[in-house]
């Protein structure tokens, strides 16, 4: 049984009259400018084609080598970056946030942080210190864009952990989750109970190295996950692979003890469900329960999941068993269960349980609304949505047109700290770029209105 709260949204049903689902039709595209939508449509039939994106960094650096790195600069900003970040500086970033504002979007900041195990640069203790010192930085910028929160009182951002941890760490504390189970030794709680009093914690399966690095690891997230609490600003953990999630889990549970007690306002911390992995569903099922029976606040961004090739890629290569979803159906269908299962969370636990629907997908956005309105959830309360900055903008501005809760996932910096990413995203990314057709479609269909003069005319 969920443990209900004072108010329950499900209380009050749905609102008199019949459900309207919202238009995906392009429609909302007439709030955009013309040279926006014309890159728009560029960039996104640039980056659906595979060579481009699987050659990408061989192909930046070969264009700098033949344009120079001024020319090529000013190429990349005026097409991929200036498509998919928000800007370098703050000022730049406050530019693209305000425009975002005027189309009832909200900012989701993330810090491009990319380690190189084979880097002594990108792996040492300072790398991590100076990502620390990147995502306290994010936390003040992401309050001081939204002075005053929305009215769900959400300011969100998003937290890479291994940015502030190693991944060869997290693979070896998986590898022991695995094999231990519930162990007392890396329990959430002892984890929490060393976050708090900054006490040496010492883990017989680590070397003494490792130990060190675990104890800075977690000093790391907590500063920036007490920082982030005390600013009023969510944290979004994303979730990576397989070979990294359950260490990720057991640190996003250890911060939950301390962060996503009821008496903190919380959740500050959420964590990131896949739904292309086949035990999705049981791990939110469990979670949910669990954060229920402890009084816990819970936060949840639900996604598909961005390495489904990389996974099976994987798996054939270790002779292990394929830990995704067997095909595009049943991803959905598992996509389905999840959001159905934290919608039902919601109406029963209010303000205690949030969560993002992080997706490009219209039938899951339909699906979300549907249901929000049949369990009396409003548009804009604990229930939020998600989408990539630069894509989906047919969905997000209809949402956000409609009242509902919408947040772009922004990155921001210089060129040289972005563009990697950003290829290493699309790379990870290649069947959401070549599913972009629609919104290929819905962009070419409002540029021959203007450009035939049987529409809105918006100025660039």
């Amino acid at each position: 049984m969920l443990r209900t709260c004072p108010v329950l949204y499900s209380k009050a049903g749905p609102p008199t009259g019949g459900w309207q689902p919202l238009s995906f039709d392009g429609g909302a595209f007439h709030l955009k400018g013309t040279g926006e939508l014309m890159r728009a449509l560029l960039v996104l039939r640039l980056c659906a084609w595979p060579p481009l994106v699987t050659h990408g960094l061989a192909i930046q650096a070969w264009s700098q080598r033949l344009l120079g790195s001024r020319f090529s600069g000013a190429l990349l900003r005026a097409s991929i970056y200036g498509q998919f970040v928000a800007g370098e500086t703050a000022e730049e970033v406050r530019g693209c946030v305000q425009q975002l504002q005027t189309l009832s979007l909200r900012p989701l900041l993330a810090v491009p942080t990319e380690e190189e195990p084979d880097s002594a640069v990108k792996t040492g203790e300072a790398w991590y210190e100076e990502n620390l010192s990147a995502m306290l930085r994010c936390v003040d910028l992401s309050r001081s864009l939204l002075e005053t929160p929305g009215p769900n009182g959400n300011i969100l951002m998003q937290l890479k952990v291994t940015a502030l941890t190693s991944t060869r760490l997290c693979k070896e504390l998986t590898s022991w989750v695995r094999r231990l189970g519930a162990s007392l030794e890396l329990s959430p709680e002892r984890l929490a109970e060393a976050m708090d009093s900054g006490q040496d914690l010492q883990v017989s399966c680590l070397s003494t190295e490792q130990n060190q690095h675990l104890q800075a690891s977690l000093s790391r997230l907590q500063q920036v996950a007490q920082h982030a609490q005390a600013q009023h600003v969510r944290l979004l953990v994303d979730a990576e692979y397989t070979s990294l999630n359950p260490a990720l889990s057991l640190l996003v549970a250890a911060l939950a003890l301390r962060w996503n007690r009821s008496r903190e306002g919380g959740p500050w911390v959420w964590n990131t469900y896949q739904a292309y992995l086949k035990d999705t569903y049981e791990r939110l099922r469990r979670d949910a329960e669990a954060a229920d029976r402890a009084g816990l606040a819970f936060g949840v961004k639900l996604v598909r999941g961005a390495y489904l090739d990389k996974e099976r890629d994987v798996a054939q290569l270790q002779g292990t068993k394929d830990p995704t979803q067997p095909d595009y159906e049943a991803t959905s269908q598992s996509y389905r269960r999840c959001l159905e299962l934290m919608l039902t969370h919601v109406s029963h636990r209010g303000p205690m349980c949030h969560l993002m629907v992080a997706s490009h997908n219209e039938e899951s956005v339909h699906q979300a609304t549907k249901r929000m309105w049949e369990l009396g959830i409003p548009p804009d309360g604990p229930v939020c949505f998600g989408q990539l900055l630069g894509m989906c903008d047919h969905v997000s501005l209809a949402l956000g047109q409609a009242g509902y809760a919408v947040y772009k996932s922004i990155p921001y910096g210089s060129l040289e700290e972005v563009i990697p990413y950003l290829i290493r995203r699309a790379q990870e990314n290649q069947s959401v770029l070549r599913g972009a057709r629609r919104e290929w479609e819905l962009l070419s269909q409002e540029l021959r209105r203007r450009l035939l003069g049987r529409g809105l005319r918006v100025p660039s």
